[in-house]
């Protein structure tokens, strides 16, 4: 058996073997017959070889450009998570607890790092920030809130209404001198059944949803803390936060005053991590740092230099964004010292070319009166007495005799003001009056000696306008006080009804009629001279996303609004069918 399979085997492989050295023969033969005989025509078909070689190429290139065109079509460039955005600012970080911001960098870092009870939106109206409910009865004389479920400190634990209400009590206490004293003055706060808190006014108040824009403490971080050492407790150098960004760290650079705080996204934040990972302030001392920060890109993007000031930087990196603001520039005259005559007011006011003034403020727009009408709609507007230099001249001297008048201009070193309240001493010493200018930066030692204690007979300022019309913070008599915000210490028992009559009416045509009769009298008296509507010009970097165009903008801080969607990064992703 085994023999005979073997002898099949090796007859199977004698003709396997046969087989194989056929073909390899005849492969040869074919070879030679179909290729390498054949090389010799080639030079006859050389054109077409061409031809076919051109029409392989490119289908070659068309299915590649094929494949980039359709990858282009279902997909698109976008911002993506992550990465850093810097912004430069003015003035020294003293503090950063947010009751005591001051300073334009103080300010920009509350913004970022506290949330508010109410938020004001790109419309300009209060929306929703740590609350998901207000309530007002009584027609605006309480006000009822409900927190946001599930709400944290960037720490972790959880923020609360007692939070709330220590903040509430910090506000108001004397002691504690905060800048939002204003808003709560007289306002009972309490925590009914419902786990609502309730606000009580002493007097309705059909826009007090604004007065709700204040950043709440951790109560868990500063129950212990001295009330009138606040401003120096640690907190103020490394706070637990509530807003977008949590705070990371603080440095001081060796080679000049430029400080940088370094902010990190806030996982806990109510609106959902940022898409930024970090945030960056860089404060400078003046304007000239920010500029050369621009110009050497060492930051993202500035709201701290004027239009006119924006052609010093010579970065192409960076576009100009213009942005007009709630916010009015004024010349308080100060009623209870050397402008206490009403006459006297008429005539310096009769004898300032405000036109010129308000050219030196490039680009902003004519404010005349205390109320803009993004804010209300008037039937009509008391006329403004025109400018007559010899008419005001002639009254000065009369009142003032012999003896030339001696005014003191004070300002504060952001924006135009500077320059304005220059061209304003120019113009006041035409008119026979010697003014001596100071200007100061803008710090709580320019609120606490110079504004509380009204050491000026002139104020040139930049004042909130608030997207409610409200003027009473400004022009009621009860705010002539070192803690009110009432800058020409102006008072008139008329208007104080009329202003108050305007806060507690719901009645839009009666509210009104109301600011009507409160600008007669307010042109009548003369405490303040309207300059101009101020802008925001934000200069930033073409290759970021920032705050979108066409927005209605209260402050230039609502330009944080959405800072949770700005972006730095860029990648793709598929379209959406």
């Amino acid at each position: 058996m085994a023999k005979s399979i073997r002898k099949r085997g090796q007859k199977f492989i004698k003709r396997f073997s046969r087989a194989s050295l056929r073909a390899s023969e005849g492969s040869k033969e074919h070879i030679k017959e179909n290729l390498l005989e054949r090389f010799s025509h080639i030079r006859n078909i050389r054109l077409l070889i061409f031809e076919w070689s051109l029409l392989a190429l490119g289908l070659i290139m068309l299915a590649v450009t094929q494949a980039f065109w359709f990858g282009d079509s279902y997909s698109e460039t976008v911002f993506v998570d992550g990465g850093s955005y810097t912004e430069a600012t003015i003035g020294r970080v003293n503090s950063l607890n947010p009751l005591f911001a001051t300073t334009s960098s103080e300010k920009v870092l509350s913004r970022l790092m506290f949330a508010t009870l109410v938020e004001v939106d790109y419309s300009g109206n209060p929306g929703l920030g740590l609350i998901k409910s207000l309530v007002s009865e009584e027609d605006g004389k309480i006000w009822k809130i409900h927190l946001r479920d599930n709400l944290k400190w960037s720490d972790g634990e959880p923020i609360t209404n007692s939070d709330v209400m220590f903040t509430v009590d910090l506000i108001q206490n004397p002691a504690v001198n905060s800048v939002y004293s204003s808003y709560l003055e007289n306002v009972s706060v309490a925590e009914n059944a419902n786990g609502e808190i309730v606000f009580t006014l002493p007097a309705a108040y059909a826009g007090f949803a604004s007065a709700l824009e204040f950043p709440v403490l951790p109560k868990h971080e500063l129950s212990d803390a001295a009330v009138k050492t606040l401003i120096e407790d640690d907190f103020s150098n490394a706070p637990v936060t509530s807003g977008a960004f949590a705070f990371n760290a603080l440095q001081t650079a060796t080679t000049s005053d430029e400080e940088i705080v370094y902010l990190s996204a806030n996982p806990y934040y109510y609106g959902g991590k940022p898409a930024l990972s970090a945030f960056a302030v860089h404060t400078y001392t003046d304007k000239t740092g920010v500029v050369d920060a621009l110009n050497a890109g060492a930051v993202t993007a500035t709201a701290e230099i004027s239009g006119g000031d924006a052609d010093a930087v010579a970065n192409g990196s960076f576009e100009k964004r213009e942005t007009s603001i709630d916010v009015g520039a004024f010349a308080f005259l100060n009623t209870s010292g050397t402008l206490r005559s009403t006459e006297l007011r008429r005539a310096i006011r009769q004898g300032i070319n405000v036109a010129e003034l308000r050219a030196v403020a490039t680009g902003t727009a004519e404010l005349n009166y205390p109320l803009i009408q993004s804010q209300i709609n008037l039937s009509s507007y008391p006329e403004i007495p025109g400018y007559n230099f010899a008419a005001a001249e002639a009254k000065i001297h009369e009142l003032a005799g012999d003896n030339p008048l001696h005014l003191n201009i004070a300002t504060v070193s952001s924006g135009y003001l500077p320059a304005v309240a220059e061209a304003l001493k120019g113009q006041l010493a035409a008119l026979g009056i010697e003014a001596e200018l100071m200007v100061y930066p803008e710090t709580q030692e320019f609120v606490a000696n110079i504004v509380s204690r009204r050491s000026y007979d002139i104020l040139l300022y930049e004042v909130e306008l608030g997207a409610d019309p409200d003027p009473l913070p400004y022009y009621h008599s009860s705010q002539a006080t070192a803690a009110g915000l009432n800058l020409a210490n102006y008072r008139n028992s008329l208007v104080d009804d009329l202003l108050i009559g305007a806060r507690e009416t719901t009645d839009k045509d009666l509210r009104a009629r109301k600011y009507e009769s409160f600008l007669e009298y307010w042109v009548e008296d003369v405490p303040a001279i309207g300059l101009y509507q101020a802008n925001m010009t934000y200069i930033y970097n073409k290759n970021v996303h920032t705050y979108g165009e066409n927005v209605h903008l209260v402050t230039a801080l609502d330009r944080f609004v959405d800072v949770d969607d700005w972006g730095v990064n860029k990648g793709t992703k598929d379209k959406t069918p």
